[in-house]
Formats: structure tokens, sequence, C-alpha cells
């Protein structure tokens, strides 16, 4: 049995919670926010029980309780110290929302922590989990469209639809201190942008050689913004492979979304075929019952196939990565986006970032 606590209960703990409940290998013991009046919401509303202790203070939560995993679901700022905290109470497994950290500085202590008191860190990432993008992966790495040379990411974000989520809850993504990344921060390429930092790089399983981005302001968010990579051919390929991602606002439209109003579609272009996957946070809405938005399509040998049978809501996403940790947990396999890997995510975000600062393009190797 697998004591649970977390910390942070805020809207995303109801999206990681889910792969927890019902699991006999599982007891959630505690639950830590800095306003616990909001915590005893969410014990009612996921009916977790009346045994559950409760602290405003993640330090004391740690100190008193005997936990074999932790979720840290805090704001960029206060993940480092967390994970550390959690490190050196003896916490066996540690999952830790995106992004990583706000500098490779802060990284570094993370895994030095957790592989001194032998603590299992995993940076929270559910896209790799969505049944879709699994499909698709098993695909390109089965080697049916060929090698790959050229991906695209576009990430929509609308302006309305979607989870109500209070202006109190968003306060500190617009302190450049607490979100991270440039100067005036970064709450779309550090924050959002996370996710397609990691598709980008897991999809091909290559790493980023160079970057140059760009963004604009938009009310206090670093978009629209728009990212050109290039990939380090680790392997030889067919052709050299690039990629590139566009964050695009949309605040006059409607994104119908049981989540946030935002959806993400990618373009896979390779040696003897082309790959589309279509959707992510809002798949399973009217686009994806339309017969434009199959969550695949693929054209390939002169005819276009398409996959719909999935389970296609994004909750089932952060299902399978919880199932995924509690089984690293468990011993039985390594987390996707351990430390060391989420470090090289991170220092892709951050070349792409001081790219934008700079005006230039950004080997990561120099970072």
């Amino acid at each position: 049995m697998f004591k649970v606590g977390f910390i942070g209960t805020g809207v995303i703990f109801d999206l990681n919670l889910l792969g927890y409940l019902d699991n006999k290998e599982i007891e959630i013991v505690s639950l830590c926010n800095r306003t616990i009046e909001k915590a005893k919401i969410k014990i009612k509303r996921f009916n977790l029980g009346k045994d559950i202790n409760l602290y405003s203070d993640y330090r004391e939560m740690l100190k008193k309780e005997e936990l074999d995993i932790v979720e840290i679901l805090l704001p960029h700022h206060l993940h480092a110290e967390a994970t550390i905290s959690a490190a050196k109470s003896g916490v066996k497994g540690i999952s830790v929302q995106k992004p990583m950290a706000l500098t490779l500085e802060e990284a570094d202590l993370m895994i030095e922590a957790c592989k001194e008191f032998r603590s299992i860190l995993s940076i929270y990432e559910n896209f790799v989990f969505s049944p879709h993008i699994i499909k698709a992966k098993e695909l390109i790495d089965q080697d049916y469209i060929g090698d790959p040379s050229s991906l695209r990411v576009k990430i929509a974000m609308g302006g309305k639809g979607g989870w109500q989520i209070p202006e109190s809850a968003k306060i500190w993504r617009k302190i450049p201190k607490k979100v991270g990344g440039a100067q005036n921060g970064s709450p779309v390429l550090l924050d959002n942008g996370w996710h397609a930092f990691v598709l980008a790089q897991w999809l091909f399983s290559e790493e980023i050689e160079k970057v140059f981005a760009w963004t604009d302001s938009y009310q206090g968010m670093d978009a629209p913004a728009y990212v050109m990579f290039k990939y380090k051919q680790i392997t030889e390929h067919v052709v050299p492979q690039y990629g590139h991602m566009e964050f695009s606002l949309m605040p006059d439209l409607t994104i119908p979304s049981r989540y946030y109003p935002t959806d993400e579609f990618i373009e896979i272009i390779a040696s003897r075929g082309i790959m589309r996957i279509n959707q992510g946070t809002s798949i399973g809405n009217i686009m994806t019952d339309s017969e434009i938005f199959p969550p695949i399509s693929v054209i390939r040998d002169g005819k276009v196939e398409f996959y719909r049978d999935f389970d296609n809501d994004w909750k089932f996403s952060f299902i399978n990565a919880t199932h995924h940790f509690i089984e690293a947990v468990k011993g039985n396999r390594k987390p996707i986006l351990s430390g060391e890997y989420a470090k090289k995510i991170l220092k892709f975000n951050l070349a792409a970032i001081k790219s934008t600062e700079l005006g230039k393009e950004i080997y990561l190797d120099d970072m």
C-alpha cells in the first residue's frame, strides 16, 4: 500500500487525482493547500473520505506524514524547493508538475537531491500518454510512414469555453519571478508550451541541436509565438530533420472543451507518408466527431487512412500517466520524464526563450 500526499489542490488536481482513485495499492492520506477550505471541497467532490489529514504548509505535511508518493502541484517557482524537501523527507516517488524548474541550476539541485536520498523523480507529462498519441508514436517507431523529416505542432488557444477558472487562481502566472522564463515571464512558452517541447523531442526520439524563436505580447502572454528548431541527427536519417511550433491566439473563438479552451494539432512528414494528429486538450468534442478532425489520419501509398477508435477524453492521458508513475515507484519501469530527461526538455524550452530575447539562434550545447 502506497501512501500518497498532494501538495496543491488547484484545478489541475481534478485530473492528477484520477489515476490514484479506485487503486487497491494506493491510499490518499493527506492534502496540502494554502487555503484548507479549498482542500475540503476536493475531499467532498471526490468522496475521498474523512480520515485525510489537511495541511496549509507542505513542510509540516512532509514532517508528520510517512509518505511514499507526493504529487507537487505548485506554481513553478516552488517546484525545486518542494522537490528537495520531499526527497529529504524520504518520499520514494516524487511527481512534479511541468515545467520542471525555472532554471537548469534548479533542475540540477532537484536531480542531485533525489539521487542522494534515493527518490524517484518524475516530471508529470500527460500528452505522451494520450491514447491516440501513443498509437501515433507506435506507427512512427514501426516505420509505417518512413523516416520522419519534419514536425509541426500548432497550439490553438481560444478565448472562450472550458473550465471557469477564477482570476485569483491565475494571478501568479502574471508575476515573472513565479512563472519564470523571459524577463517579463513566459506563461505560454514555459508553461502551456512545455507539452509541445516534450512532443517535439519524444515523437522523433532525437535531441535538439539549435532553436530560433519569436514571440509577441498579448494581454500579458508571450504570444503569438513561433519556434523553429533543428534536430541533432544522432542517428542517420534520409532527410535532415527540422520542426516548428506555432502558438496562436483566437480571443473571440469558443473551443468546446471539458478542460482548457485550447487544442493541439500535429503534422509529421516522413520519407513515404504524412501523419496528422488532431486534437489534444479538447479531444472528444464536436471536432472529434466530424469527418475533418479524426484523431489520426495517415497519407501513405496513395491511400488515406483514419484512426478513430480511442478513449477520446483528455482525462485518460492523466490516468495513464499516473498509472505509469505508480509502476515506476514499484520498480517496474523508469519514468518517461525522469529528472535527467526533463532537464533536456527544460534546456530546449529555455533556449527558445533566450532566442526570443537575443534575436538569434541558440545552440543547446551552449546553454
